[in-house]
């Protein structure tokens, strides 16, 4: 399974439209080679490279779940097709990278999986990752980078 986006290459920088402090719309995506057999796909983005003083390992952006598996183009300023999970921020819609101190990592993980989670909307991605262990069947990621704005 592959997961990549028409506005940046893995290891690349995330155009800055993308960002929180400008249009915070979500980029456009691209799902290929998913298995047969997988009854939905998960989708999230997060942030590992947080500092510390936050008090948590990773920063959830988005969390999308119950996507049907036959999604293969997550357009630009996407209606989710599936169920909204809640980011760090408590919010269900995508929260573009804003980062506080230095250029961070931003990971978009696709999983396939082999059943519906039966979660609510506002489920977590460590409520989402609970549900799905043993029900993995592939996983792809896209890392893109975003450096902290210069407002003047």
């Amino acid at each position: 399974m592959k997961i990549s986006s028409p506005a940046f290459q893995d290891g690349e920088t995330i155009p800055k439209k993308y960002g929180r402090d400008f249009e915070n719309v979500n980029p456009p995506l691209r799902i290929e080679d998913v298995p047969e057999s997988a009854a939905s796909l998960v989708l999230t983005m997060d942030d590992p490279d947080i500092p510390e003083a936050v008090g948590i390992p990773v920063w959830d952006h988005w969390v999308v779940f119950n996507i049907p598996p036959n999604i293969r183009d997550i357009s630009e300023r996407w209606i989710v097709e599936g169920i909204r999970g809640k980011g760090t921020r408590g919010e269900l819609e995508y929260g573009g990278p804003r980062p506080p101190d230095k250029e961070h990592r931003y990971f978009f993980t696709i999983y396939a999986i082999d059943r519906l989670l039966n979660l609510p909307e506002g489920s977590t991605k460590a409520e989402c990752l609970s549900a799905m262990a043993g029900h993995v069947l592939e996983k792809a990621e896209l890392m893109g980078r975003f450096a902290p704005s210069v407002h003047s």
